[in-house]
């Protein structure tokens, strides 16, 4: 009874036809913030300062490709310092586990066109079950595939995505709008 239950559901929440489909993609209402300059300053201001010290780290690592993904990073941290994704847990936890499955992929499989999307799909389904969701962490682990740089790339991401919570904790805390973090766990 329970298995037919769960087919009728199945089967209910499958598209109606092409004209459904269709109208799914339209979308909902536009979307419509009202801009807080002052907030969009401080955001900036915390991004400048955070980008230019961890750029000086990465490129004396001689790791300058972790900049990509932590400068998406930086921008979630510090422009929606409220967002889920901006929390600790995920940002450190996200980055963590996509480079390192990337790269214990890369060490196994080598690189090419499938491995680069598995390690996409795997690095989807762990952030999710281990509610670590970061989408520029997804970036981390296609820079450290796709340029072949080897294990030293994890001492970096990690450095660099610590470093960026510690200055979002010490910056975004100055201002009374604001609260970082909203949870760590």
């Amino acid at each position: 009874m329970n298995i037919e239950k769960m087919r009728r559901t199945e089967v209910s929440s499958l598209p109606l036809g092409f004209g459904t489909y269709i109208r799914k993609m339209k979308g909902e209402s536009t979307f419509k913030s009202n801009l807080n300059y002052v907030d969009l300053m401080i955001s900036a201001v915390g991004g400048l300062v955070a980008m230019s010290i961890i750029s000086m780290i990465a490129i004396s690592l001689g790791y300058p490709m972790v900049l990509g993904p932590i400068g998406a990073s930086c921008l979630l941290i510090f422009g929606a310092h409220n967002g889920p994704f901006s929390q600790p847990r995920h940002i450190i936890g996200g980055h963590f586990i996509a480079t390192f499955a990337s790269l214990a992929i890369w060490d196994t499989f080598g690189r090419s066109f499938l491995t680069i999307g598995i390690t996409l799909a795997v690095v989807i389904i762990i952030m999710v079950v281990t509610n670590t969701i970061h989408p520029p962490a997804a970036a981390s682990a296609i820079v450290a595939i796709n340029t072949g740089a080897g294990w030293g790339l994890m001492l970096s991401i990690l450095l660099c995505s610590v470093l960026l919570v510690l200055m979002s904790l010490l910056y975004n805390n100055l201002f009374q709008s604001r609260q970082y973090p909203k949870h760590w766990i």
